[in-house]
């Protein structure tokens, strides 16, 4: 096991018309339980002081999204294609 630590590679807020969205990716030194990545990320949407579209993966339970109360998986190819799926997720939120 390797005594390597995390390190932070990505941290954003950024504040919208309506809400913000917050970006964390952390490099770990091994995969999480339920993930085949070395990264561990939390993107959220948050409207009216209550998040309304998450992506995130937590040990044991892997990469997955949330979008209002629905829980679905994700398959994570990268962290760009990560940023651009949460995105449009957004976008397409604000429309409705």
């Amino acid at each position: 096991m390797s005594n390597m630590r995390a390190e932070l590679l990505m941290r954003e807020r950024r504040v919208l018309e309506a809400g913000f969205i917050e970006v964390v990716v952390w490099k770990l030194p091994a995969p999480l339980s339920g993930s085949t990545h070395s990264l561990k990320y939390r993107l959220a949407y948050v409207v009216d002081s209550r998040c309304v579209l998450r992506y995130d993966n937590e040990a044991g339970k892997g990469d997955h999204r949330h979008a209002g109360t629905r829980q679905m998986p994700y398959v994570f190819v990268s962290v760009d294609q990560l940023l651009d799926d949460f995105l449009a997720d957004v976008a397409a939120w604000k429309e409705d």
